[in-house]
């Protein structure tokens, strides 16, 4: 359930859990992947990109997290939920409209990222 007016999004990984995307997040998640998130959305978004996306938003309840952690407590069997958990939360953090070209924040983030694995769209 998310919590819109805070940004929060429950998710179940290892255990339940809140995803958020502060300021401090989305900064933490650029230095991870080298590259600001509004180039997220220009292309597909490999597991790499997933992993950090995850680890960043959950950085503000457990500020210790590594990113291997992150990889260990995700289920692949849920990874679709999860995926929609996190653009769920990416989207309570730059709603849909907010940004001046009208597709969320900045370079559209807050829409789903388009991408495949095994042919299915997460």
């Amino acid at each position: 359930m998310a919590n819109q007016h805070r940004g929060y999004v429950d998710v179940t990984l290892d255990k339940q859990r809140r995803f958020k995307f502060d300021l401090n997040a989305l900064t933490e998640l650029e230095d991870a992947l080298g590259k600001p998130v509004t180039q997220l959305n220009d292309g597909t978004v490999g597991m790499r990109e997933l992993r950090a996306m995850i680890w960043a938003g959950l950085l503000h309840e457990s500020p210790d997290l590594t990113l291997r952690e992150t990889g260990d407590i995700i289920d692949l069997e849920r990874i679709e939920e999860i995926t929609e958990k996190v653009t769920e939360a990416m989207t309570a953090a730059f709603p849909q409209g907010g940004g001046k070209n009208g597709k969320g924040g900045p370079g559209g983030i807050g829409q789903r990222p388009s991408t495949s694995h095994s042919g299915r769209s997460l």
